[in-house]
């Protein structure tokens, strides 16, 4: 907000911003994303989302890791993360715990992530889960069909362009956006 009669905006440094308290239930899956700069910038964005967690499974890059840590700018150490082997077996588990999978993948049966639809089915996911938990897909082979299989929903990022997806830190960052958009909405903070 800059009126006309005011001083221009002035740039906040660091030591200068109030950590918020709020906090996501939004809860990450990563699978086999192996380079440390993807899953640095992941672990900066949990913490800037608050998400919930992270759980690194397979050949997921993990801390300690100087490239992770150095792109992470030291969020590791703030930002809950578990490691497991078996993606799908973790899978299995978080759906016997009441925790909603919803892949990030572009797929026959996709749904389009600022659509009203997935806005109606996340809802209705909610009702009688404890929380969701979000899984993009690695550089190289995306989600894994075995946890598309696991999964109730599965949402895209619509692609205007040529190609036909982005960097996964960055998908993941768009859609971290907008499930805290519908999420911190329905929790009313």
């Amino acid at each position: 907000h800059n009126p006309s009669n005011s001083m221009p905006p002035r740039q906040l440094q660091h030591d200068e911003h109030n950590p918020g308290t709020r906090r996501s239930p939004l809860r990450l899956l990563l699978d086999d994303i192996s380079d440390p700069l993807n899953v640095g910038s992941i672990f900066r964005i949990a913490d800037a989302m608050g998400l919930d967690r992270l759980y690194l499974c397979g050949d997921t890059a993990c801390p300690p890791n100087k490239t992770l840590h150095r792109t992470a700018r030291s969020t590791e150490r703030h930002v809950h993360f578990e490691y497991h082997q078996d993606a799908a077996a973790l899978a299995d588990r978080l759906k016997d715990d009441s925790v909603m999978l919803i892949t990030l993948e572009i797929t026959d049966t996709s749904i389009d992530i600022g659509s009203e639809e997935f806005a109606s089915l996340l809802e209705k996911g909610l009702a009688t889960s404890l929380a969701p938990c979000l899984i993009p897909g690695s550089e190289r082979t995306g989600v894994s069909q075995s946890l598309l299989d696991k999964a109730e929903l599965c949402v895209h990022i619509p692609m205007l362009g040529r190609n036909s997806s982005m960097n996964v830190a960055t998908a993941t960052a768009i859609a971290c956006f907008e499930f805290n958009r519908l999420l911190l909405k329905r929790l009313n903070c």
